[in-house]
């Protein structure tokens, strides 16, 4: 579990750093619902996240029964989690909707970009 935690951890913590990165420059150019709806994304992104570790182990119970309702409510307070800043977008003329969709996937693309700067390093 402490490897999960780990790799929690780092992801959650560069994700954030880009999307405060990103936040400033958006802010400097006078884009503050786009700075305010990624960084809002990104911390529902990175609770998303945190969400899927935590809920591995009930997934991978021993009987199949569990394990598929485990699965299933995993998946289902995910999908609550994510709506959650996707509503308040909606809602509220402060927050970028297309900024909150890029902020909620900010853990994917830094898990990515990881990936791929790890795979130049090995050639």
């Amino acid at each position: 579990m402490d490897t999960v935690r780990q790799t929690q951890k780092k992801y959650g913590s560069r994700a954030m750093t880009v999307a405060i990165l990103i936040g400033l420059v958006l802010i400097g150019i006078g884009d503050k619902p786009s700075a305010k709806g990624l960084i809002l994304g990104t911390i529902f992104s990175v609770i998303n996240f945190v969400l899927i570790g935590q809920t591995l182990p009930l997934r991978l119970s021993p009987t199949k029964t569990r394990s598929a309702f485990w699965s299933l409510f995993s998946i289902l307070a995910r999908y609550a989690v994510m709506a959650v800043p996707l509503v308040l977008a909606v809602k509220m003329e402060q927050l970028g909707v297309a900024a909150v969709v890029c902020g909620l996937f900010m853990i994917q693309v830094v898990i990515l970009a990881d990936q791929l700067f790890a795979a130049k390093r090995a050639r």
